[in-house]
């Protein structure tokens, strides 16, 4: 096959889509250039394994070192397991592809995606996604694609398509929106507050965008034909779902409008299940086949069938609840002793354990990435135990999930933190979801909200989150596990009152239209600001003061070119503080100081040691000096490390003195007021200017008598 190229213009930059060069053994190819920015998408099938019933997708976005001009760091010089980037971004490629597989398709498909060069300016996960679409629709398998993608930033006040990374950072939104030409099917991103109306209109500013990357790859399609494998959806029996159906239908119905608990009403459908395919085994000859697994398949049909009438036609849900109904919220913050601030967050079933911990500069981790190294000073990590869902399983380490996850929640709360400068903390928020029926990162954003309130940190704004689902244009407010499993589709709302900080929505059928998504958002408004009136009962504002097992901090601002003389030869003075006072020092490069110690005295006196080193003696202000020399004419007192001036025996007292060691000895303390720095450099104490007017008459009449 020769190559095929198109190219269409999207913000005035070229997306190029090119086949039939690369790669060409594997099912489908496809290299997609953005700027100087260039992915190759490969797809490839596999027959299914004997007994597979479930559908086998697998992406893997890779990103290759080479393609910024780097070599990886560390000891093994080449690339190992996936960073957080490369897991996101598969993720991010999985969400509206696999929906888009017809029901029962369970052949193995493979996605891989390799970075091939990275201009530093347009982000590769948008090629990406769309080279994936392309090289799967190329491929023998039954996608029903194509997709396309872009994202969405808000410069003042102007939407931007695809944004740079330096648009980015002055950009209040990034929100990636994925969809066919008239239809969103996923959307993930964050914002700086924004309102239910502006996340419609970036909808909105992408859909030309969207159709353009769609029809273009469509127009490759169409012009390599690909042969499609054969796939016949599986059915189930007509005879057999009827009988399920008259056996079971009314028991699930009873079972659902119990409104019971998850594993109440799990247990029972189970016991119900099982009744059935024990009759049919009853009546099963020798030579007729086992129908269990057609009995378990017809059954699941059944019950989403149920579930979804009850909701479309009764407004009744699994637990009793009303459409827009949140379940009963729970909170307690402070229920760990030892952690600098822990809340959790119980929302009946749902069950989110969130511990602050607070660190230093040198905690900060350090993200090398293909754009550039960076360090991060918030990091939200969240954990998913299987014993959350009454499950025994090997525990190993966070899976995409978890990690998708928790990045969700991270962006959800981000914005509302201050900046750090001006809270210079590296802070580590950690959620364990000890329970789990829906929204479990909605749940983390609330428990982390309250954690971090409960250590100190400052939040511009509580944040709550709420996962909310669609069943057939009826809206569902904090969605439960089986809703998830039978709705249309699965969309999680987090922010303040004042606005959306974070979202994220995956759409199972062909689209939703306009007018369902904006009551969508306005009822996840309400849930959200309820949430919010919930959290705040537990802790309004965050604390005034620290866990005093939480390290202390202080950060000063030096002028750069003091640096030097703060570190000293061979670090011997940055050295000589941190191993008097056991702070922390940590000196960035524009003379940002952060000091950290385990007591508030060993901060103050290893900062009033940095300031020494760093100060400059002023006229008319006052030391507290040490006594280095004594003269015949005065003492020579050290006010700053390294840094000595004179007291003139005539500043020695508020009287004629006639020997300087009547008032001082080498190594006393003694406060001083600095009267001058002469022409030659020559710093001038005075002992008397540094007296209070009471003082003074003390001495006199100490030295004079009454």
């Amino acid at each position: 096959m020769s190559k095929i190229t198109r190219e269409i213009e999207i913000d005035g930059r070229k997306l190029v889509l090119e086949t039939g060069e690369l790669a060409r053994q594997a099912g489908g190819a496809v290299k997609v250039s953005y700027g100087d920015t260039v992915v190759l998408a490969a797809c490839c099938t596999a027959e299914a394994r004997e007994g597979q019933s479930f559908f086998p997708l697998t992406v893997d976005y890779r990103e290759r070192t080479y393609a910024a001009g780097k070599i990886p760091g560390g000891f093994f010089k080449r690339e190992g397991r996936p960073q957080e980037k490369e897991i996101i971004t598969s993720r991010l490629i999985d969400r509206p592809i696999r929906p888009l597989f017809p029901d029962g398709y369970v052949n193995e498909v493979q996605i891989i995606v390799t970075v091939l060069s990275s201009d530093g300016e347009n982000d590769s996960d948008i090629p990406a996604l769309v080279g994936a679409s392309c090289a799967t629709a190329l491929s023998d398998a039954p996608f029903q694609g194509p997709v396309g993608a872009v994202r969405i930033g808000k410069v003042d006040g102007e939407y931007i398509v695809n944004p740079t990374f330096s648009q980015l950072e002055s950009s209040t939104m990034n929100i990636i929106v994925a969809g066919k030409e008239s239809a969103v099917t996923m959307l993930e991103g964050e914002a700086f507050e924004a309102s239910e109306t502006e996340i419609l209109e970036a909808i909105e500013a992408s859909r030309d965008a969207i159709s353009k990357i769609v029809e273009a790859q469509k127009s490759i399609i169409d012009e390599v034909s690909p042969v499609k494998a054969g796939f016949t959806p599986p059915k189930i029996d007509d005879s057999l779902m009827t009988e399920v159906r008259e056996l079971a239908s009314g028991r699930i119905t009873d079972t659902f409008k119990k409104a019971l608990g998850k594993q109440e009403r799990s247990s029972a459908l189970k016991e119900i299940r099982q009744e059935i395919i024990d009759r049919f085994e009853s009546g099963r000859t020798e030579d007729e086949e086992d129908r269990s697994s057609d009995i378990k398949e017809a059954f699941g049909k059944l019950e989403k069938e149920i579930l979804r009438c009850l909701i479309r036609d009764e407004k009744l849900r699994v637990d009793g609840r009303k459409p827009d109904e949140l379940r009963k919220i729970t909170c307690s913050v402070g229920v760990l002793p030892r952690t600098h601030g822990s809340a959790i967050f119980t929302k009946e079933e749902t069950q989110s354990l969130a511990v602050t911990t607070l660190g230093t500069g040198s905690d900060q981790q350090v993200m090398d990435e293909l754009e550039g190294e960076y360090k991060k000073h918030f990091m939200l990590h969240y954990n998913f135990p299987p014993y959350s869902v009454g499950e025994a399983r090997f525990l190993r380490g966070p899976g995409r999930r978890e990690i998708g996850h928790g990045l969700l929640a991270e962006k959800a709360i981000l914005p509302m933190l201050e900046s750090k400068e001006n809270f210079p903390y590296t802070i580590r928020l950690v959620s364990d979801i000890l329970e789990s029926n829906g929204s479990s990162s909605m749940a983390t954003v609330c428990a982390g909200s309250m954690a971090l309130m409960d250590a100190g940190v400052p939040l511009k704004s509580t944040v709550a989150g709420v996962g909310m689902g669609i069943i057939e244009d009826v809206i569902l407010t904090d969605m439960v596990g089986d809703e998830d499993h039978s709705g249309d589709m699965d969309f999680k709302v987090a922010g303040s009152r004042n606005g959306v900080t974070a979202i994220q929505m995956d759409i199972k059928v062909e689209g939703i239209s306009r007018e369902v998504l904006e009551r969508a958002l306005e009822q996840a408004r309400a849930a959200r600001i309820r949430t919010i009136d919930e959290l705040e009962k537990a802790i309004p504002a965050s604390r005034t003061e620290f866990s005093p097992y939480a390290p202390q901090l202080a950060t000063l601002q030096i002028k750069p070119d003091k640096i030097g003389s703060l570190i000293g030869p061979g670090g011997k003075h940055i050295k000589g503080i941190q191993e008097d006072t056991g702070a922390d020092i940590d000196v960035e490069d524009d003379g940002t100081v952060i000091i950290s110690a385990e007591s508030k005295e060993d901060l103050e006196r290893a900062e009033k040691l940095v300031r020494g080193y760093t100060d400059d003696v002023e006229p008319g202000t006052l030391y507290d000096g040490t006594v280095k020399k004594i003269m015949e004419f005065g003492a020579f007192v050290e006010v700053l490390p390294g840094k000595e001036g004179l007291v003139h025996i005539s500043e020695l007292a508020p009287y004629r003195v006639g020997k300087v060691t009547d008032i001082l000895s080498e190594g006393d303390s003694v406060r001083v007021k600095c009267l001058e720095i002469d022409d030659r450099g020559r710093i001038n104490l005075s002992r008397v200017a540094a007296l209070t007017p009471e003082e003074v008459n003390e001495e006199k009449k100490e030295h004079y008598g009454d």
